[in-house]
C-alpha cells in the first residue's frame, strides 16, 4: 500500500469517549487525519465534543470527526465502522473502579470485543491496528524482581495474586497475537501499546479510574498513603505513542511499554502534590498507613479493594525500547501528577 499523507488517511478509534480515546483523536486531528470513532450511542457525541474542544480543538477540525454506533459485545456495526479506514486505534476496553462480581464480566468483554475489530479490520483491508493493552498484561502474578519488566514479559493469569482486570487485559491482547499469526488475520498488522497508569489533564468529570486517587488525595479524603507503588504516564504521552506505532514501518509486530520514569509511590505523589501545588494540597496526607488497616477499608471501599493485593509490593517497567523504536519522549511522572491535580482545580471537580 502507497504511504498516504494524514488527510487521506481515516482511522477509526474504538471508544472516543474514554479519557485516552479522548486524546487520541485529539492527536489525531492536530496531524490532520480524518477521524472516525465509535459510541455505544449517538447521543454521547455531543459530550465529545465537548471535551475535544476542552481540549484545544477547533470546529473546523472538529469537521474531520465522524461518529458511529458500535457496541464490543455486538457483532453489529463493526464492519461498517471499519470500513474505509487505514488504520484502528483500538483503545475501547473496560476499566471498572470496583472489582467485577465474576471475572467474566471483564474477561469476555475485553477479549471477543478485541476479536471483533480485528475482524472488521481484516474483512475491510484496514493496514494497521495499534490495540491498547497494558502493563498489566506485562508484569503481573511474578516473584519480585530487581530489573524493570520488559515487552518480552508476559503476566501469569494462572497466578492466584492476578486480578481480573489484569487477566482480562492479559487474555485479550494474547488473542490479538493470536489472530494475526492465523490464517484468517494473514496480512494484517498489529502493533499493541502497554501502558501503566495513565494521569493528565482531565477534560471533563467523566473521568479514568486512575484519576480518582489524586482527586481523593487532594480532597483529603484519605487518611494517609497506602504501600502501593506503580508506573505513571501522562494521557498524552500515551496518545502520541498510539499515533508514531500506526505508521512507523518498525513498529508492525511489537509490543511497547509506555512510562515515565521510575515507578511511583503513592506517598511520593502526595509529596510531589504538596511541593508543586502547596495551597490545592493542603488537605493532602503524606502519612503510612498500616497494611493492616488498608485491607480493612477494602473490606467497604471497592476503589480500594481492587488494589489491595498490590500493597506491598514494587513493580518497575521499562519504557526504553518505545524510547529507542519510536523516539518517544514522555513528560516526568512529576509532570503529569501535577497536570492532573491542575486539571482537576481548573473544571472545579474537588471539594470546596
Amino acid at each position: 500500500m502507497a504511504s498516504l499523507s494524514p488527510s487521506e488517511a481515516l482511522v477509526l478509534v474504538t471508544g472516543g469517549s474514554g479519557f485516552l480515546g479522548t486524546y487520541c483523536i485529539i492527536a489525531l486531528l492536530n496531524a490532520g487525519y480524518q477521524v472516525r470513532t465509535t459510541i455505544r450511542s449517538l447521543t454521547k457525541s455531543s459530550f465529545i465534543t465537548t471535551s475535544l474542544k476542552t481540549g484545544g480543538i477547533s470546529d473546523a477540525s472538529l469537521k474531520n470527526l465522524s461518529f458511529i454506533a458500535a457496541d464490543l459485545t455486538k457483532d453489529e456495526g463493526w464492519p461498517k465502522a471499519a470500513e474505509g479506514c487505514t488504520y484502528i486505534l483500538h483503545v475501547a476496553s473496560p476499566f471498572p473502579a470496583n472489582l467485577p462480581k465474576h471475572e467474566d464480566d471483564l474477561i469476555i468483554p475485553a477479549r471477543e470485543g478485541t476479536l471483533r475489530v480485528l475482524r472488521a479490520a481484516k474483512i475491510s483491508g484496514v493496514k494497521r491496528v495499534v490495540v491498547t493493552s497494558s502493563f498489566a498484561a506485562v508484569a503481573y502474578g511474578h516473584p519480585a524482581q530487581s530489573s524493570p519488566f520488559t515487552e518480552e514479559s508476559w503476566t501469569d493469569t494462572l497466578s492466584l495474586d492476578v486480578t481480573p482486570y489484569e487477566k482480562s487485559k492479559t487474555v485479550a491482547e494474547r488473542a490479538a497475537w493470536d489472530y494475526v499469526n492465523s490464517p484468517e488475520g494473514e496480512g494484517l498488522e498489529l502493533s499493541v501499546i502497554n501502558p501503566v497508569g495513565i494521569f493528565g489533564p482531565v477534560l471533563s468529570s467523566d473521568f479514568s479510574t486512575s484519576i480518582i486517587l489524586i482527586q481523593r488525595q487532594l480532597n483529603g479524603d484519605l487518611a494517609g498513603c497506602p504501600r502501593l507503588v506503580f508506573g505513571i504516564v501522562d494521557v498524552r504521552d500515551c496518545a502520541s505513542p498510539h499515533l508514531l506505532a500506526m505508521t512507523h514501518p518498525k513498529a508492525a509486530g511489537e509490543r511497547f511499554i509506555g512510562i515515565s520514569g521510575k515507578a511511583m509511590s503513592v506517598q511520593e505523589i502526595a509529596f510531589c502534590l504538596k511541593e508543586r501545588m502547596p495551597n490545592e494540597a493542603r488537605r493532602t496526607k503524606t502519612r503510612i498507613l498500616p497494611d493492616w488497616l488498608v485491607r480493612f477499608i477494602a473490606l467497604f471501599d471497592g476503589e480500594v479493594r481492587s488494589v489491595a493485593p498490590m500493597i506491598g509490593k514494587r513493580i518497575d517497567g521499562s519504557g526504553e525500547k518505545a524510547k529507542k523504536v519510536l523516539r518517544w519522549e514522555p513528560r516526568s511522572r512529576e509532570d503529569a501528577v501535577v497536570a492532573t491535580g491542575e486539571s482537576l482545580v481548573r473544571l472545579g471537580l474537588l471539594k470546596k
